[in-house]
């Protein structure tokens, strides 16, 4: 049995449940799709998501990055997208491992096995570099495959977890660092890289998404210049600050109204909304329905699927 025959094998038999799953590997998630799903808004943590089974679309911003077997996905920093899975059936349901990506661990490993980069040719001025979006697709390898195969079949001997996780799970980190395509992972690893000085603008603004802020504050917390952060930040995440702050209420509106029955109304109040027809025109805009009517339609579907 090949390793990806091997790996279909395993997240069957541990992918028991429709949707995402925790595992009893720290950072380790499967999920699980019997047919193909609208697409839904989610926040992005940096993970990577390699696919056993059937194909999934992400957009960000208006990007679409469709993975499969043969191409993993890579999200650097955490990022509002709306993701869907395009190829599923009961026959041959869509099967994935969800890793998340320790950002410590992966420059503890940069720094011990260096890549040489290339030489380049002076310039006349310096340029500073646009940082790389913050998702990226590549090529899943062989080492790779086999790396994630050896960690999920420790969820079929549960003793061997807590020693051996750790060890497979910096492999993974390892093969990511030095595969094909490397370069958006190489910046994660860089504590002042231009991905990251964008990452802690990107965190305030996932704590702090209910508050008003002002650019240059967000610039300032990046340690850039005002023009500099709007333009590496849109190069990032597709996003101007303000759409990913709107990005980011607007999903736990969502979430308020569904998980607890929040009225809309409240629900645009709590998550910074002065003006409730404000609210229900973004929430339109990015959900397709008001506030109200896409939340019964959630209730009701879940109930559906719960009987």
């Amino acid at each position: 049995m090949g390793s990806l025959a091997r790996l279909v094998e395993i997240l069957s038999r541990h992918a028991t449940a429709e949707g995402m799953q925790r595992t009893a590997i720290p950072g380790v998630s499967v999920v699980r799709a019997q047919s193909p799903t609208l697409p839904m808004p989610v926040l992005y943590q940096p993970t990577l998501c390699l696919i056993a089974q059937g194909r999934k679309q992400v957009m960000l911003g208006r990007t679409a990055y469709v993975y499969h077997p043969a191409k993993y996905l890579l999200a650097s920093i955490d990022l509002p997208v709306t993701g869907a899975v395009i190829e599923a059936s009961e026959e041959a349901p869509y099967l994935s491992l969800v890793l998340d990506l320790n950002t410590a661990e992966l420059t503890d490993l940069a720094l011990r096995h260096p890549v040489e980069a290339p030489r380049a040719e002076p310039l006349d001025e310096p340029l500073d570099e646009m940082p790389s979006a913050g998702i990226a697709l590549n090529d899943t390898t062989p080492a790779l495959l086999d790396a994630a195969v050896r960690l999920v079949s420790l969820l079929d001997t549960p003793r061997d977890i807590e020693a051996l996780s750790p060890l497979v799970g910096r492999e993974m980190l390892y093969r990511l660092l030095t595969g094909p395509g490397n370069h958006l992972v190489r910046q994660m690893a860089q504590a002042e890289s231009r991905l990251n000085q964008i990452a802690k603008a990107v965190a305030w603004l996932r704590d702090h998404y209910d508050e008003p802020f002002r650019i240059d504050d967000l610039a300032e917390i990046a340690g850039m210049g005002r023009s500099t952060f709007h333009a590496h930040f849109k190069a990032v995440t597709s996003l101007s600050p303000l759409a990913f702050r709107s990005q980011l209420r607007l999903q736990e509106a969502r979430r308020l109204m569904v998980a607890e029955a929040m009225d809309a109304a409240g629900a645009g109040f709590r998550v910074g909304y002065e003006s409730p027809s404000q609210f229900s025109r973004d929430y339109t805009r990015l959900f397709g329905l008001p506030p109200a009517r896409d939340a019964g339609r959630l209730r009701s579907a879940g109930r559906r699927s719960a009987n």
